[in-house]
């Protein structure tokens, strides 16, 4: 597949910055959710460059535009887990704990702006970085997301706000499955879900698991990346700095 970076100048020519990695760690999905349309806001106004923010959540189910809440089980609400409906494409899914989430916002312009090769792009950073642990991913006709077979191993979901990307994708790295039985996952009935930990026998190492997912995010794309923290961004200015001691954290 040809990087999705290629069809447009590199985003260091375009910004004179890389794109920007931060690692938000464990953090509540509408505490992110906001973050994500505050810096959507600051990238349309071309304050800030591209992003990508790594996190995780606690139990939570999402509802995107295509789903509905007859895919909602009444098990999650007896189990405490909370539903939003968010923005994204797509139907019903669950994120938790031993996830790798990855909200990429990117400002699209030209031939970029063709959301199915976007969203084959990001299932492309997923299919490699899973490869580099020995899992043979792939795509499966008329579906989104990456799968073993008929189970999906990460979901994705995006929107577009003045053409900036939010939303993306979640791979199931160490991630407890049961939850997924209390809903439709993406509105499938005839489909399964899968986890790394599933797959090769034993829980994976959340750092290296991130560090591939960027490793590949730069290559697909075409961008470099730098580590940087959401402290260093506000609406006037953007300043990384070595910030891998700071509560707000980078995965380097």
């Amino acid at each position: 597949m040809m990087g999705f970076g290629a069809l447009v100048e590199p985003l260091a020519e375009r910004d004179g910055m890389a794109m920007l990695v931060i690692d938000l760690g464990r953090i509540d999905y509408g505490e992110c959710l906001e973050i994500q349309r505050k810096l959507v806001g600051l990238r349309a106004a071309g304050t800030v460059p591209d992003l990508l923010l790594l996190c995780e959540h606690p139990p939570v189910v999402t509802i995107g535009r295509g789903g509905g809440w007859e895919h909602v089980g009444e098990a999650i609400a007896r189990h405490g887990v909370p539903t939003i409906e968010v923005e994204r494409g797509g139907d019903v899914t669950y994120h938790g704990p031993g996830q790798v989430v990855g909200y990429p916002l990117l400002a699209l312009g030209g031939e970029e702006r063709d959301l199915h090769r976007y969203l084959r792009a990001l299932e492309e950073v997923v299919i490699r970085a899973v490869g580099d642990f020995g899992i043979a991913a792939g795509r499966r006709s008329g579906l989104t997301g990456v799968w073993v077979g008929n189970d999906k191993l990460c979901a994705i979901g995006v929107a577009v706000r003045r053409w900036v990307t939010l939303h993306g994708f979640a791979l199931n790295m160490n991630t407890d499955l049961q939850p997924f039985e209390w809903i439709v996952p993406c509105g499938l009935h005839d489909y399964g879900v899968t986890s790394m930990e599933r797959l090769l026998g034993t829980p994976q190492d959340p750092a290296a698991v991130r560090a591939a997912v960027t490793r590949h995010f730069e290559a697909v794309f075409g961008r470099p990346m730098q580590p940087a923290c959401l402290d260093d961004i506000d609406a006037n200015a953007l300043v990384p700095r070595d910030c891998a001691s700071e509560r707000s954290g980078c995965p380097w």
